[in-house]
């Protein structure tokens, strides 16, 4: 099934810290370094769910990445734009940094109401950097939409979206109209990877790139002054030491039932 007329679907993306690195943070601004980062995986999922409702709807359906970042997490974009996105949107302003799920939602909010009519908004379960799962539901109580969230499938009717959540003891069917947010699991679908006539055919497509002031918000509402949490302490955690090696010389049973009595696990 699918739409008989043509969708158009806002995904947002997270240029996020790279999980095969360490994760370090700014000892002065207790923020996360970002140096080694990528697309958020999760994210692809949310991308991969964008471009099958576009695939499954009428011509003319459209796929818009869109972010919020430093100049870098462009590349969140364009990896998106790699895998079959039609346009992407760079929300960027230094002011942003240092955001919290409320700030960020705000301008994310700001952002998909200039970005003009549309039919979903697709996010991932949650971001791998700060992995609070809050976004989502923040975006559809400040667009006044329907919330479809932590879907393990999705299936696109000819108005409406119907998903599937699994939890632990049970599944439910979920059903709501156009226009909505939708929030994906990593159960939902297999993302594409961008192949060779991907990656050129993205050279060739537009990235907006707005400011705060393009969205109407100003610094006071967004960044610190517009977060309801605070960092007030990091720090690195402990290096690994070397475990307890016990050498078997007739008495190791009773050296290990020893440590494991002063590690009182019995």
């Amino acid at each position: 099934m699918g739409s008989p007329n043509p969708v158009r679907v806002l995904a947002l993306v997270k240029y996020v810290p790279d999980a095969q690195f360490d994760r370090h943070i700014d000892p002065a601004t207790h923020r996360m370094i970002r140096d080694e980062s990528i697309l958020s995986e999760l994210d692809e999922y949310a991308v991969e769910a964008a471009l099958q409702m576009k695939e499954s709807s009428a011509s003319g359906s459209t796929v818009v990445a869109l972010t919020v970042g430093p100049e870098q997490a462009a590349n969140a974009v364009k990896k998106a734009l790699q895998m079959g996105a039609d346009e992407g949107i760079h929300i960027t302003d230094s002011a942003i940094q240092g955001s919290d799920a409320l700030a960020t939602s705000r301008v994310l909010a700001a952002a998909i109401e200039k970005a003009g009519p549309f039919d979903a908004v697709v996010t991932g379960l949650s971001s791998t950097d700060a992995e609070t799962s809050l976004v989502p539901a923040q975006l559809a109580e400040r667009l006044g939409l329907p919330l479809l969230s932590f879907a393990t499938s999705v299936e696109l009717n000819e108005s409406t979206v119907r998903i599937t959540r699994d939890a632990d003891a049970a599944s439910y069917v979920l059903e709501a109209d156009f226009p909505l947010v939708l929030s994906v699991t990593d159960q939902a679908n297999e993302p594409r990877y961008p192949n060779f006539k991907g990656i050129m055919a993205a050279k060739r497509k537009s990235i907006e790139t707005l400011t705060l002031a393009d969205l109407g918000l100003t610094p006071e509402q967004v960044g610190a002054a517009g977060s309801k949490t605070v960092v007030v302490e990091s720090a690195e955690r402990p290096a690994r030491v070397g475990g307890n090696v016990i050498t078997d010389d007739g008495e190791a049973g009773l050296r290990l039932a020893e440590f494991i009595l002063a590690q009182k696990v019995l």
